[in-house]
């Protein structure tokens, strides 16, 4: 069983950061990439940044704002979002591409979700 959970969601002001954080826990063999996605009400899930094997990536809409960091060593990875718009609020998840054992392929694991709203 593998669980992903994000932490750190909340209402934030225009211009505020936030920090977003996900851990990925079980029976974990080893992961081949982290990153974070997002939906906002009437819109299809987008990727806001991704890592694997020491590159990342983001969508344009956040580059230069957000940046996304991964501990490999305790299966976590963070999204730092700065300069946050309205255009941001959404419920983040939390995507991991893992194996469970040495013999299974990579299958893609979620998290449950974060809400962010930015408003005043």
């Amino acid at each position: 069983q593998v669980q992903l959970v994000e932490s750190g969601g909340a209402l934030v002001q225009p211009g505020g950061s936030l920090r977003l954080s996900c851990a990925a826990s079980g029976s974990i063999f080893s992961i081949n990439a982290m990153g974070w996605y997002r939906q906002a009400p009437g819109k299809q899930r987008e990727l806001v940044a991704h890592t694997s094997g020491g590159s990342t990536n983001y969508a344009g809409s956040v580059a230069g704002r957000f940046t996304i960091t991964r501990d490999n060593a305790k299966n976590t990875v963070d999204l730092q979002m700065n300069s946050l718009k309205p255009e941001d609020t959404a419920v983040y998840y939390c995507n991991a591409l893992l194996k469970i054992t040495a013999r299974t392929p990579s299958n893609d694991y979620w998290g449950q979700g974060t809400q962010v709203t930015v408003s005043s």
